[in-house]
């Protein structure tokens, strides 16, 4: 019996073999591939780092099997692009198969070398496909950008003591003590940019500053970061992921994190664009008592996963600026304690996960990190013609020991809290509740719409000096509106 099936088993396979058709390829010039796509387009990429990956789809919509006879890049090996056809790279592929109602993947990337251009430059090429003599072409097109790339590199070192801790290269040091960064080129910056003690990082109008993944930019005890940007030419810090997929994406890089500065040289900045990070400003002490006030005009700092404001233990002015939409607070005071903030928007519209806590915190417990301890330290603070609001109920909190001196004011600014709000010691001329009537709060867009609850409620007392324009370079006039932005009437 067993010797019968063997037999049968056998007469199958080899009817079935015998039965197979070798697979045939049509080379009918009417037959052609189709593509999904004539061009393929590139943001900017900056030089020595390759872009994110395009995908390029081959179809063939025929009933017959075609081969393409060959896929080229026309610049050949001197391509800035690169193909990856069936797990393959190379510049020339041929005779590769696509069945019939089948489709094939081509995946592009470009890489541009460096050169002496400080301007974005136009890199071509185009991706050729030859199928039974007819030619599909693809456009190749990208800008390149030359930067000047910080890699901050870690090492692992022992101190003193024979403990290991991690050590990052300085961007200052003994001898080059005041760095500047120019708008020539941007600035591409891996790892941590490290603002040693007794160094100043002085950054000039119209630089761009791009943060790889968990990167960030850090003022050791006694350094100073100087942003000197203009209404015309900001400061700008982002990640550096330049596809417009990535324009409000936040969580892309780390923080600036500036800790105490030494006598008269406090840090500053003015006129900058701090936006998709984890925390956009750290500012404390740490390790010694501060010595010098920090100062934050002008500025917009939006769409970080973790806290727009970090302040803790400090001295810290902010005016004419913006923290809006942050997955957790949006400015966070803590550890004690001085601030005044004039004409700000603190706006929390978070939409990214759920958000518990509110857009703006006091807080006056300080944990020493040189002794491990908690101490309550004295606050104090004052909030003059702002606006704090949210998609929350209430969007201020406090979490105050009671005993050292804690003082904080609101004054002509608009709030939204369900806490009691009838002392005039706390809110002097505020309003409570009332929608600011922002323009698009999703796109971050913060200026006050007709009919808005914080026009006019200002103070004109502390709209004076620089303060007389707001954000924008309007004039506030006699009667200026509570926030970074003035009411404009337009068409």
């Amino acid at each position: 019996m067993r010797k019968y099936l063997v037999i049968i088993i056998l007469s199958i396979v080899v009817f079935a073999v015998s039965c197979r058709k070798e697979k045939t390829f049509s080379d009918n010039p009417s037959k052609n591939i189709s593509l999904s796509t004539d061009t393929i387009a590139f943001d900017t990429v900056f030089t020595a780092v390759g872009s994110s990956t395009r995908i390029l789809m081959v179809y063939n919509n025929n009933s017959d099997n075609l081969k393409i006879n060959s896929i080229r890049l026309e610049g050949g090996s001197n391509s800035p692009y690169s193909i990856n056809v069936d797990g393959q790279s190379g510049t020339v592929f041929t005779d590769k198969e696509i069945y019939a109602k089948d489709s094939l993947y081509v995946f592009v990337k470009v890489t541009i070398n460096p050169n002496n251009v400080n301007n974005p430059f136009f890199v071509e090429d185009r991706l050729i496909f030859n199928t039974n003599g007819n030619e599909s072409v693809v456009h190749l097109t990208a800008y390149g950008q030359n930067a000047n790339y910080i890699i901050g590199r870690i090492g692992i070192f022992p101190d003193q003591y024979g403990h290991y801790t991690n050590y990052y290269t300085p961007i200052t040091d003994s001898v080059n003590k005041d760095v500047h960064w120019t708008a020539e080129r941007p600035y591409v910056i891996y790892n941590v940019a490290l603002i040693d003690s007794d160094g100043t990082l002085t950054i000039e109008p119209g630089t761009h500053v791009y943060f790889h993944n968990g990167a960030g930019l850090w003022a050791w005890s006694e350094g100073q970061l100087i942003v000197n940007g203009t209404a015309e030419e900001p400061v700008v810090f982002q990640g550096d992921r330049l596809e417009h997929f990535y324009d409000n994406q936040p969580g892309q890089w780390d923080r600036i994190w500036l800790m105490e500065a030494r006598e008269g040289h406090g840090h500053s900045i003015n006129h900058a664009i701090i936006r998709n990070g984890f925390i956009g400003l750290q500012i404390q002490r740490m390790l010694k008592d501060n010595m010098a006030a920090a100062y934050v005009n002008n500025t917009i700092i939006e769409n970080h996963t973790g806290i727009g404001v970090y302040a803790n233990c400090y001295s810290l002015g902010m005016s004419n600026f913006v923290v809006g939409n942050c997955g957790n607070y949006c400015v966070a005071l803590t550890g004690g304690g001085e601030y005044v903030f004039t004409h700000g928007t603190i706006a929390n519209y978070w939409t990214g996960s759920t958000r518990k806590a509110e857009a703006l915190l006091f807080n006056n417990l300080y944990q020493d990190p040189t002794d491990g301890n908690t101490y309550a330290i004295p606050f104090n603070c004052a909030i003059n013609n702002s606006i704090v609001y949210g998609s929350r109920d209430d969007e201020f909190g406090t979490d105050f020991y009671p005993i050292p001196d804690t003082n904080y004011v609101f004054r002509s600014s608009l709030i939204r809290t369900k806490r009691p709000h009838d002392s005039m010691n706390l809110y002097d001329l505020c309003v409570f509740n009332e929608d600011p009537k922002f323009k698009n709060t999703h796109e971050f867009d913060f200026h006050l719409d007709t009919l808005s609850a914080a026009i006019g409620i200002g103070n004109p007392a502390f709209s004076t000096g620089a303060l007389q324009f707001d954000l924008d370079g309007m004039t506030r006039g006699d009667t200026p509106d509570a926030g970074a932005y003035q009411f404009v009437i337009t068409e």
